[in-house]
């Protein structure tokens, strides 16, 4: 039985960055064809979707150099070697947004950009938030302003891209959809199991 698995003939380029490392291979595929392909080699990223208790979502606007534009974004942050994605977008979400959560619940994960990179994205559902007090520093590279929006308003920016989103932020948008949808029919706050500390 033949393997469905690329075989590496020989690595032809291999860069370490900051936040991700990229390579370079020439490989022989399945069906015997052979050919170099690239990739990006990345930790993965965790994201937050907060929601104020009277139902409006937190989103930051910062300028993203690589689309030379500022994007709409939900708080997110690339995992750490040491850590869980939970770990890591409880950081975020203080840092980005100065919020903390109260309660938080798994949206899910799902690959970003599977044509040339590793990265999953792990999502999660941020509600019952606290402003802070005294939020922590962003970091020096970040310009964030915070936006709030009902998750009405959102889906008609995305619809309409009267202001970018990124993909992640759509994806995750939709993945928690069914909360909002709960949320309204409810008519008060969702609860869910707590993994704060």
């Amino acid at each position: 039985m033949s393997s469905n698995t690329p075989k590496i003939l020989k690595e032809r380029l291999y860069y370490e960055g900051r936040k991700f490392s990229f390579e370079v291979n020439y490989l022989r595929l399945p069906n015997g064809a052979e050919g170099e392909w690239e990739c990006i080699r990345h930790l993965g990223g965790a994201l937050a979707v907060p929601m104020t208790t009277d139902g409006k979502l937190v989103l930051v606007d910062q300028y993203r150099f690589a689309v030379k534009q500022r994007l709409l974004e939900f708080p997110a942050g690339t995992v750490e070697p040491y850590e869980e994605p939970a770990e890591t977008i409880k950081r975020e979400i203080e840092e980005e947004t100065g919020y903390h959560a109260k309660q938080w619940k798994t949206l899910g994960n799902f690959p970003l950009a599977p044509g040339y990179s590793d990265e999953y994205i792990y999502a999660f559902l941020a509600t019952d938030l606290e402003k802070l007090d005294i939020p922590p520093e962003q970091d020096e590279d970040e310009d964030i302003n915070i936006a709030l929006y009902t998750p009405e308003e959102l889906e008609k920016l995305i619809h309409t891209e009267e202001i970018k989103l990124d993909a992640k932020s759509i994806t995750s948008y939709y993945l928690a959809r069914a909360f909002f949808e709960q949320r309204s029919s409810a008519g008060s706050r969702i609860q869910f199991g707590s993994t704060d500390d």
